[in-house]
């Protein structure tokens, strides 16, 4: 225990020297809440969504933008990268393992999507009025379910990629795809229905159904937690399985 909390302190400084990842993970969404909130028409209600205003919608999202930088693009790339330089083959020698690795680089990204997350419902809330969760427990077990999945994703990529840019390619191509099911272009709610129950088959596009509906104090979609489930458990199986030193 001792080594893997040595070796979570020690990503989580190495992830703070990255500019664009520390901003992306952990002040973006933040930022996003902020700008989008500055817009009046987002700060009016619509009955296209319900009543809700799109500022409402854009927290969710903004967390789950968060999990997604961390998830698709931040840990395979720094993966990648270790492997490249001969970083995960000199680790090899020592008692760190594959999973205590894994392990250390899910805690990193957690504690980051979550100090994000806080500050995007601040900012939401104090700037714009916008409601803090309705189910706070079901809203905090959607999020982490949500970022579950994502960050599995992303570490199996990492496992299997040869390289940083190689793990930075394939979590761009993720990245853009999954964040369009998750509304961060048009609020899923603003979305023909078809589209929607699309975007729930998708790990951003289910973790952002699950904690809007949170949110407003509804249990997540049962079809949405199986979706997260079933990400988490085959890309955790994966990641473990054919996760290589070099």
């Amino acid at each position: 225990m001792h080594a893997f909390t040595k070796l979570t302190v020690s990503e989580f400084r190495l992830l703070l020297r990255e500019p664009v990842l520390a901003f992306f993970g952990l002040l973006f969404p933040a930022l996003l809440v902020a700008i989008l909130g500055s817009i009046p028409v987002m700060r009016e209600p619509s009955p296209e969504i319900g009543g809700l205003r799109v500022i409402d919608l854009y927290v969710p999202i903004a967390l789950v933008l968060s999990i997604a930088s961390l998830g698709l693009q931040g840990m395979p790339q720094i993966l990648g990268t270790y492997r490249e330089r001969g970083v995960l083959r000199r680790m090899a020698t020592t008692p760190a393992s594959p999973v205590m690795m894994l392990g250390a680089q899910v805690t990193t990204a957690a504690l980051t999507s979550i100090g994000a997350g806080l500050l995007a419902l601040l900012v939401g809330r104090i700037a714009f009025d916008v409601s803090f969760p309705r189910s706070p427990f079901v809203y905090l077990v959607s999020f982490l379910l949500c970022a579950a999945a994502v960050f599995a994703i992303g570490l199996f990529v990492a496992a299997v990629a040869p390289s940083g840019k190689a793990a930075n390619g394939i979590g761009m191509a993720l990245f853009f795809p999954l964040m369009f099911f998750a509304g961060l272009w048009t609020p899923r709610e603003a979305m023909p229905g078809w589209l929607q129950r699309i975007g729930e088959l998708t790990p951003v596009g289910a973790g952002q159904a699950a904690i809007q509906a949170a949110s407003v104090g509804d249990w997540p979609p049962p079809q949405c937690v199986i979706a997260l489930l079933a990400y988490l458990g085959i890309f955790s199986y994966g990641a473990v399985k054919f996760f290589r030193w070099s």
